[in-house]
């Protein structure tokens, strides 16, 4: 048998004292945070110790730090917490325009810009109390998706990334290149020769984080010479004007390209793969009635996105 007391006997209480802990690092913060006594919170990590038998701050001079079990607490906790939130605030009834609900969304600043921006919108029409919180995504949130879901509502990424979660499919995006206007290398049209020859900016290069018109150009025989790796779509027409280099950015942030001073969109010289945006999602929130409308509503926002930005 385990030797963990069976969950009937923990307080959840304790999850809430944990997590302001493990964010302010000092009882007195975490009290204030909590509108909690001083010997009330300490009363609720003396328990913690106990249960996870770790001091969890341990004095360092005149402050304290996290123990290293703290440290990898704190990965979880706070989705731990989120997910109760989600558990107890969930009604057999759900009327969006009397929701306060906020749905936490993972992304690219790409995907906020386009589908973000129209899903925000079209929620404040419907629902003016609903919230977003949308949050960059990294490698290390897509590499463990599966995990991450299930504290968050939602990935907008396109398809080719993601495999064994349910996602439902958005809208259809295409590439273009981006140069100065002043790049004497180049004419009315960028040639695969000018992509063989010039440096680039890419957005992401790593084994896990590329873009399919990157990994594309590779599987023509070339191996582009990059200069620059920035993690931003929307900071890349920054690290191209004024400069000889290349650029690759969705066709739905070409007109944002365009009014950055001194960068010129052209059509890629190879038949790029299109971006088939998709929402990806936890199966948890499969019959979550809130959840479903945030899909239902997220795929009328960006009906047309494609034919919009062509």
């Amino acid at each position: 048998m385990s030797d963990q007391p069976p969950l009937s006997r923990l307080d959840l209480n304790l999850l809430v004292s944990l997590d302001a802990l493990l964010t302010e690092r000092s009882v007195t913060r975490a009290a204030d945070r909590l509108h909690l006594s001083q010997p009330a919170l300490s009363a609720s990590l003396a328990r913690l110790r106990t249960h996870f038998n770790d001091p969890i701050l341990a004095r360092t001079g005149n402050s304290y730090e996290l123990t290293p079990l703290a440290s990898r607490l704190s990965e979880h906790t706070a989705a731990a917490l989120d997910a109760a939130r989600r558990v107890f605030e969930s009604q057999a009834e759900w009327d969006p325009r009397q929701s306060t609900r906020e749905f936490a969304i993972f992304g690219s600043d790409y995907s906020f810009s386009t589908t973000g921006r129209r899903l925000a919108s079209l929620a404040a029409e419907r629902a003016p109390g609903v919230r977003f919180r949308f949050m960059l995504h990294n490698p290390q949130i897509v590499e463990d998706a599966v995990n991450r879901l299930r504290g968050a509502d939602a990935l907008l990424m396109p398809h080719g990334f993601l495999t064994d979660l349910p996602f439902t499919d958005l809208w259809t995006d295409s590439w273009v290149v981006i140069a100065a206007e002043d790049n004497p290398a180049i004419g009315e049209v960028v040639t695969l020769e000018n992509v063989a020859r010039l440096p680039w900016v890419f957005t992401y290069q790593s084994r896990s984080a590329f873009t399919s018109a990157t990994r594309q150009i590779q599987q023509l025989g070339i191996e582009p010479r990059v200069e620059a790796v920035v993690e931003s779509f929307l900071a890349l027409p920054m690290f191209i004007a004024g400069t000889d280099r290349l650029g690759l950015v969705q066709a739905g942030l070409a007109e944002y390209a365009r009014n950055t001073v001194g960068v010129r969109v052209y059509e890629p010289p190879f038949d790029a793969i299109p971006i088939h945006n998709a929402m990806w999602w936890h199966p948890v929130h499969r019959r979550d009635p809130e959840h479903e409308w945030l899909r239902t509503l997220a795929a009328e926002a960006t009906t047309g996105l494609g034919e919009a930005t062509a």
